[in-house]
């Protein structure tokens, strides 16, 4: 094993450790408190829904520390077992050129890590959610997503790929500096066009109708000095009961969304 092939396996291994640290005492710190719902929340929080949220944020804890182990696991398969390798044997099959050589790796590393992963996604929305009764997703609703999600990645990731593998071979010296540059204007690109190309996708929104609730949150903005284009309400109880909001955009197309399932329990 060369030199930088051990530093990579000590930095992999320390930052594994220290994930799998981290997970672990969250979870020892919060079955400890489980019992007891601290003092300035007992007119408001009962002690079931405490003990149900600890639960909650055990049980997916414990899901993530499988989710690291699984990935710590591929990596290892990918770098040392020779699995790039084989995916760059396998590539080189049908492509004559570097770049689409390379093309082609990156969409198989892509697609193993996705079908690696993909039993996880699928337990944790339709057990752990369903169990603690967040979930709303049917199966056909999970599938459509991974679909559109998965054709938008092939959309956008590939021809993205294809460019900085092209920028490797043909920019001399400084095609880090080129490809940087590219990935900055794709980022820039990818925030002004989400919300209101790739968002509307997969959920409806809608202008926010409640009129005194509108004019608190823009009388906040105005103290805050910050424009943004709209307030909007998004259908987030097709997929979960979470209640959630967000901020995104660029420009003129900056947003604040709120989950109607916000609206609705605050």
């Amino acid at each position: 094993m060369t030199a930088f092939g051990l530093l990579f396996l000590l930095v992999l291994g320390l930052a594994t450790a220290m994930r799998l640290w981290l997970d672990m005492r969250h979870i020892a710190h919060i079955e400890a408190h489980r019992g007891r719902v601290p003092e300035q929340f007992t007119t408001e929080v009962s002690l079931s829904a405490h003990e149900r949220a600890a639960d909650y944020t055990c049980t997916k804890t414990r899901l993530a520390l499988l989710g690291v182990a699984i990935d710590t696991a591929l990596v290892l398969v990918l770098v040392f077992g020779g699995g790039v390798q084989f995916l760059y044997d396998l590539a080189s099959l049908g492509f004559e050129s570097e770049v689409a050589r390379g093309l082609a790796l990156i969409a198989l590393v892509s697609i193993l890590t996705t079908l690696v992963e993909l039993p996880l996604g699928l337990y944790r929305t339709f057990r752990v959610e369903e169990r603690f009764g967040f979930n709303k997703m049917t199966p056909k609703l999970y599938w459509i997503d991974f679909a559109k999600s998965t054709m938008l990645a092939a959309a956008f990731g590939l021809p993205l790929v294809a460019c900085v593998l092209w920028l490797m071979e043909a920019a001399g010296t400084y095609w880090w500096l080129y490809a940087w540059i590219v990935w900055v204007v794709f980022n820039v690109l990818m925030l002004a066009i989400y919300p209101t190309w790739i968002a509307p996708l997969f959920n409806r929104f809608s202008p926010m109708e409640d009129p005194a609730l509108k004019e608190r949150v823009e009388q906040l903005l105005t103290r805050c000095g910050f424009k943004v284009k709209g307030l909007m309400v998004m259908d987030g109880s097709r997929r979960t009961s979470h209640g959630n909001a967000y901020f995104t955009g660029f420009g003129n197309s900056k947003r604040i969304v709120f989950f109607d399932t916000l609206i609705s329990r605050l």
